[in-house]
């Protein structure tokens, strides 16, 4: 007789998709010009930006997902290294006292550089759900508006970038509630294409 017991492992991806989705919502409301820059964009982005895709994505990696575990460790850590870039903990400080803020070229490279990261990462979404693409597709969009508006100094390319972000967080919320309900329910109440 056998005593053998399966164990079900729960999806982490609604969590880092939640992550995700709901801090980029917040942000791009302030980039968007319809909410200021405060303390709960800046916690949101250390605590479910941050955290909560980390988690994710280690998780991700566990159950040998590496597409993922990618991309929410590297976004979980995007948050972080942004809400240190907005504050600069380091500047002035005895070990660092020559490092400057960002300025809006720095800025821009950086976002660029995410930019180039996850349109490589939406090429990979083509495996995936419409739902995924949609997601990965905006995010490029996003950060490549974003470095655009730094590097120009157009404050419209970011209001755009602002209500296009919106979206994209939107669209990740969509993707993680459709996943959490048809997971409930056993069938397709959110369709993800």
């Amino acid at each position: 007789m056998s005593t053998e017991t399966t164990k079900k492992v729960a999806n982490p991806g609604p969590l880092g998709l939640l992550g995700f989705g709901m801090t980029t919502v917040l942000l791009n409301l302030h980039n968007a010009d319809l909410l200021p820059l405060s303390i709960m964009i800046v916690a949101m982005g250390i605590c479910l930006g941050g955290l909560a895709q980390i988690i994710a994505g280690v998780r991700e990696l566990c159950q040998g997902n590496t597409f993922g575990g990618t991309a929410f460790t590297a976004y979980g850590l995007f948050w972080w290294s942004l809400v240190l870039i907005w504050t600069n903990p380091f500047a002035g400080t005895e070990t660092a006292p020559d490092i400057a803020s960002a300025d809006g070229t720095a800025l821009g490279f950086y976002l660029l550089i995410w930019g180039i990261f996850t349109a490589f990462m939406f090429i990979g979404t083509f495996k995936h759900n419409i739902a995924t693409r949609v997601v990965f597709g905006s995010l490029a969009l996003l950060f490549f508006l974003l470095a655009l508006g730094d590097f120009t100094g157009n404050h419209g390319i970011t209001v755009i970038a602002g209500f296009e972000g919106i979206f994209c967080g939107i669209s990740a919320i969509y993707s993680a509630m459709g996943q959490i309900l048809n997971a409930e329910f056993g069938k397709t109440i959110i369709p993800l294409g």
